[in-house]
């Protein structure tokens, strides 16, 4: 209940999913913890909720292909906490699920502008608040589809291998500040955003369902709380000499 005591989390995409989960179970380890998301109505509620539990959290309405709206989101954040101390960059979206020879440059750039982007701003503008900090962390959420292909997606491939290096470069770079950075490749994890992937490629939700369950060795897919637990691992002193790692919650998906 105290993993996360006296720390100011920030969580982009904090409204739904993955996301949601970070927030939930770094709220429960005793941070107080920054909503960042475009879902005012699922924002909202969820801080409502965590309020009534007598938790410190709070919501900020954020777009974060927008650098602006990250900038300020994040000084807000800050300046209401009192700091900053760990952030997990969340917000993300799978795009068309087209051959590369049929993406358009518009669709290209869309999941671009979301899902690195997003990270680079969010990272850039949570710095100045970092280094104020005496040791913190940045979670960067990117996927299974940043280690290996799936045949499947091309600018979600693109973006999150870009995720999973641009981790790799920052651990380095903020090592001597004491800034650690870490990135997560989740399988499939069962989201509103899987739901949909699968919806608009199979007529039959539930055998499709049942046909990426049985790809990973464990049977199932994952839930958001699967990954949850290792960014609150990741925010927490338990990894303080943990930079630069990528870990792979994928129930064995990429083990084969």
């Amino acid at each position: 209940m105290h993993r996360l005591s006296n720390k100011v989390i920030a969580v982009t995409g904090g409204a739904q999913g993955i996301g949601r989960a970070c927030v939930e179970r770094a709220s429960e380890e005793g941070a107080a913890v920054a909503v960042l998301d475009i879902l005012d109505r699922e924002g909202v509620a969820l801080v409502a909720d965590l309020r009534a539990k007598g938790r410190a959290a709070e919501y900020w309405h954020c777009n974060v292909a927008q650098e602006a709206d990250v900038k300020s989101a994040l000084d807000a954040a800050a300046g209401s906490f009192g700091g900053l101390h760990g952030l997990v960059n969340n917000a993300g979206i799978a795009g068309m699920n087209q051959p590369t020879h049929e993406i358009t440059e518009a669709q290209w750039d869309q999941v671009q502008s979301v899902n690195v982007k997003g990270v680079f701003f969010a990272t850039k503008h949570a710095l100045p608040h970092l280094f104020q900090a005496k040791g913190a962390s940045v979670v960067n959420i990117s996927s299974i589809a940043g280690l290996v292909g799936l045949a499947s997606v091309p600018p979600y491939h693109a973006s999150k291998g870009a995720v999973r290096l641009m981790t790799k470069n920052d651990a380095i770079q903020y090592a001597s500040k004491q800034i650690r950075f870490n990135s997560i490749h989740p399988g499939y994890i069962w989201t509103a955003m899987v739901e949909n992937h699968l919806k608009s490629n199979s007529p039959n939700l539930q055998a499709a369902k049942a046909a990426v369950a049985a790809a990973h060795p464990l049977g199932r897919m994952g839930s958001p709380d699967d990954i949850a637990w290792c960014a609150v691992y990741l925010l927490s002193d338990e990894s303080a000499f943990v930079t630069g790692a990528e870990f792979v919650i994928d129930g064995g998906y990429t083990a084969r």
